[in-house]
């Protein structure tokens, strides 16, 4: 039997640890919408026009649109994206459950993990052109898989307060 090489074991534990990441972030979000009812997950408790659906709703459409740019660069990511409406993509439709919004996010996820299990983190694609991307640059498998961590945690930190605002849950503390 021969060993696995040391980059291989490397590269297959930096995987699990952006999927961990990616799973843990994740599991803040979902916590704020715990116990809710529909109507509740739909409440713009704040200032904000943000709802906790909506977020988690926006969370997976950009994990999936992301993923896509992963695994296919931009033209994937458009496609995937096509359908997006930007306007009301931090709302709940109308007769959407919550258990719809978290089945789709669930559903992503495994997308996803299936995903990172086989791209090459090395891999990279220019970024769509866009005012809020520099031109020209080139962003990784593992440098997008770096992104959704901070769009998650940002999106969790946001549903954390929607939660305290409708009934003075908090994820922390």
């Amino acid at each position: 039997m021969v060993a696995p090489s040391v980059r291989a074991m490397s590269l297959s534990l930096e995987r699990a640890d952006l999927l961990e990441s990616l799973r843990r972030h994740r599991g803040f979000l979902l916590f704020t919408v715990r116990g809710l009812t529909d109507e509740q997950a739909a409440l713009r408790p704040t200032a904000s026009a943000l709802c906790l659906g909506g977020l988690i709703r926006h969370v997976a459409a950009t994990e999936r649109g992301w993923m896509a740019f992963a695994s296919g660069g931009a033209p994937s990511m458009e496609k995937a994206n096509a359908d997006l409406d930007w306007a009301t993509g931090f709302q709940m439709p109308p007769g959407a459950t919550l258990a719809e919004v978290v089945a789709d996010l669930d559903a992503t996820e495994a997308s996803t993990e299936a995903l990172v299990a086989t791209l090459d983190l090395d891999a990279t694609h220019p970024l769509p052109s866009a005012p809020w991307f520099e031109p020209g640059a080139t962003w990784s498998v593992r440098r997008v898989i770096l992104h959704l961590i901070a769009e998650i945690s940002q999106h969790a930190g946001h549903a954390d307060i929607l939660r305290e605002s409708i009934d003075g849950q908090k994820t922390m503390g």
